[in-house]
């Protein structure tokens, strides 16, 4: 290679990444490149004669690692999103490297010591309170890293490191593997009876790309499964696709995660004793809004309650409509869906596939962009001149009301084979001001929704739109920082708090004011009714029971593995069994992540943090209270949002941060009132 674009700055617009000069083979040499800067720049730091201040210690150490940032960003934005063997190969090999690079940083004697200085005098160098935020999470983060351990501890705390760095990958690659590797065909069109045309259509089209001419396939990603569980009425083809959604990790195959989860967990449970807590949730939830695992599973206990009591109602509703209509069995789990269907018509008579086609995806984005606008007087141009992570993406310029630049946002909507599933958001570049200069940011939002056919655009379902509506919250959250560093800055916030500013913008979503701007008929462009709206607004708090049990199944379940003070010693299937038989979790309702495709917990960063999602919806049912007072858009409310949540990342305290907007910490009611659990 004469040249590596990921070594030289990048000469595009808004020096984006030119992600079509970027092949595999670039990343090991920048990945090296990056890593011997900033072992160079450590060095430098901690062997200065100068005595430690805040400038040539601390900011020191937070601008170690340019090259190496850059390059991490756009590799692993493109393993999440578009990856491939190559990929998946480096992604192995960095693992080890980076887990030692970053163990030599936090062991580093010399450099701790520096910091335990400063630290210890913080409050004699008139810090500003941005500054101040940045010591002590650096100071923590040593501790947290085992600076603090002895000798002879830490050779057995790296080994950890490194061994949990290629665990927590290997998971993830397996549940993509076995995503990727499960269709189910079907070539009787007899046995699609239920689906509608546009679901039949595209599980044509998935056959087709599957070389499976003139049948249909359906597949384990939700936009396939979702559907068909809801609609088909062919009960042994749901309980086949279900079951294998169900069991992926779970195959005794090449792709089985049993033993991974073994491994992470006993290993996990032995970093954090290490380091002297009792237990990983110890370790993790100390620097989280709910700072422990006892305050975290009181909780949840007792939304499990109120959630179950519910869901057992609606189990009973299901069960008398199979009765009614003769069915003579018991509903099992793959029944849920397509029963909970029928008993929304005949309760709100609102059929999914009457509402779907006023949900086109552009105008859908339309909507968003229209809220975002109203709120904070933001506009969203349409880029094609921008380089984009993948030809599926599309690019917009995000501009202040006066026309000033703010950042870069990606979307990248439908699945493929190179994507993982679900929906997140993440940066290619995180905002911060270095040496007095801006640095924009550059967000990328990636999801899974069902893709266009040959005669129909991407309709959406009713919980695409919300998961949009989740994910573009997200995105402000990185788009509209306004810190000066980097690692405090954007959605770099304790995980029990980053989800209010994504779950608060899911309450636009079922707006009527709103609903009539994006709700268009894709072949009329009829807006939207009020007949429809109120139907989708009465309808709203139905199967929140279902929705708020299995979500809290995965939630308890992750606490369980969590708070274990001993290695895992049984096998994971008859400890979730255990831990689901605890909660007395009924057998008509299978955890929303079973252990061993639970990506969340075992390969990203949400272990002993999955409770966030609840944790968060309390604030943001409280925080979207306060426009419901004040009015959806109104104007004070939104800028207050902004100023106190949006823009100021992980420079303060959340709680603090809340009641400056709130006015008060957060009553949880309001919760329990929008999920009907009250």
């Amino acid at each position: 290679m004469d040249t590596n674009p990921l070594l030289e700055a990048y000469n595009t617009p808004f020096e984006i990444a030119p992600f079509e000069q970027i092949k595999p083979a670039h990343f090991m040499p920048a990945f090296e490149a990056g890593i011997k800067q900033q072992q160079q720049n450590i060095k430098a730091i901690a062997e200065n004669p100068e005595t430690p201040t805040f400038a040539n210690t601390i900011e020191a150490l937070e601008y170690s690692n340019p090259l190496l940032t850059k390059v991490s960003s756009v590799f692993y934005n493109l393993t999440g999103a578009n990856t491939n063997d190559s990929l998946k190969a480096i992604a192995q090999q960095v693992a080890p490297l980076l887990s030692k690079l970053n163990d030599d940083i936090y062991l580093n004697e010399s450099l701790f010591s520096r910091i335990k200085t400063l630290y210890s005098n913080k409050d004699q160098l008139n810090l500003t309170s941005e500054q101040a935020m940045l010591l002590e999470k650096k100071h923590k983060a040593f501790v947290r890293g085992g600076a603090n351990l002895p000798a002879e501890s830490k050779d057995e705390f790296r080994r950890i490191n490194e061994e949990l760095s290629i665990l927590t990958l290997q998971f993830g690659d397996n549940v993509l593997n076995e995503t990727n590797n499960y269709i189910m065909l079907v070539d009787n069109k007899e046995e699609l009876a239920g689906l509608s045309k546009g679901q039949i259509d595209a599980a044509a089209k998935t056959a087709q790309e599957n070389g499976h001419e003139g049948k249909w396939a359906f597949t384990t990603q939700r936009p396939s499964i979702t559907p068909f569980l809801q609609y088909s009425t062919n009960r042994k083809l749901r309980e086949k696709l279900f079951k294998a959604y169900i069991n992926r990790g779970d195959n005794n195959n090449q792709f089985d995660n049993k033993e991974n989860i073994q491994k992470i967990v006993s290993l996990r449970v032995k970093r954090a004793q290490l380091l002297g807590y009792k237990n990983h949730a110890a370790y993790i939830l100390e620097q989280n809004m709910a700072k422990t695992p006892e305050t975290v599973n009181e909780k949840l206990a007792a939304l499990m309650k109120k959630s179950l009591k519910v869901a057992k109602q609606e189990l009973a509703d299901m069960q008398r409509l199979i009765d009614a209509e003769g069915g003579n069995f018991k509903l099992q789990p793959w029944d849920w869906w397509y029963y909970a269907e029928k008993v929304k018509k005949e309760k709100y008579d609102l059929d999914e596939s009457e509402i779907r086609p006023y949900f086109e995806l552009n105008n859908v984005v339309k909507g968003i962009f229209y809220t975002a606008n109203n709120l904070y007087g933001l506009k969203f141009e349409r880029r094609t001149d921008l380089p984009t992570p993948h030809p599926d993406a599309i690019s917009y310029e995000v501009k202040e009301a006066d026309g000033s630049h703010i950042g870069i946002l990606f979307m990248d909507f439908h699945p493929r084979a190179s994507k993982r599933g679900g929906a997140w958001m993440s940066s290619y570049r995180k905002q911060e001001i270095k040496n007095g200069a801006s640095i924009t940011p550059i967000i990328t939002m990636v999801c899974n929704f069902t893709k266009p056919t040959n005669d129909t655009p991407a309709l959406l379902s009713f919980d695409e739109v919300t998961t949009l509506f989740h994910e573009f919250g997200h995105a402000l959250h990185g788009l509209l920082s306004k810190c000066h560093y980097y690692s405090l800055s954007g959605t770099s916030v304790p995980r029990d708090f980053v989800e209010l500013p994504s779950q608060v913008m899911e309450h636009w979503a079922a707006q009527p004011e709103l609903l009539k701007v994006y709700g268009k008929h894709y072949q009329t462009g009829e807006v939207i009714s009020d007949e429809l709206i109120a139907k989708i607004q009465k309808s709203a708090k139905f199967n929140q029971g279902f929705m708020t049990t299995e979500y809290l199944a995965a939630a308890i379940l992750d606490m369980d593995y969590h708070t274990l003070t001993e290695p895992l010693a049984i096998d994971p299937n008859t400890f979730e069994k255990e831990s689901l038989d605890k909660m007395n979790l009924i057998p008509e309702i299978v955890s929303r992540y079973r252990s061993t495709y639970f990506n969340h917990v075992f390969s990203g960063g949400y272990s002993a943090g999955y409770y966030a999602y609840i944790w968060s919806a309390i604030l943001d049912s409280d925080a979207f209270q306060a426009f419901r007072e004040n009015g959806i858009f109104d104007k004070e409310t939104a800028t207050k949002f902004r100023k106190n949540i949006l823009e100021r990342g992980g420079t303060e305290d959340p709680m603090v941060l809340y009641k400056k907007f709130r006015g008060a910490e957060p009553d949880e009611k309001a919760l329990l009132k929008d999920r009907g659990l009250i």
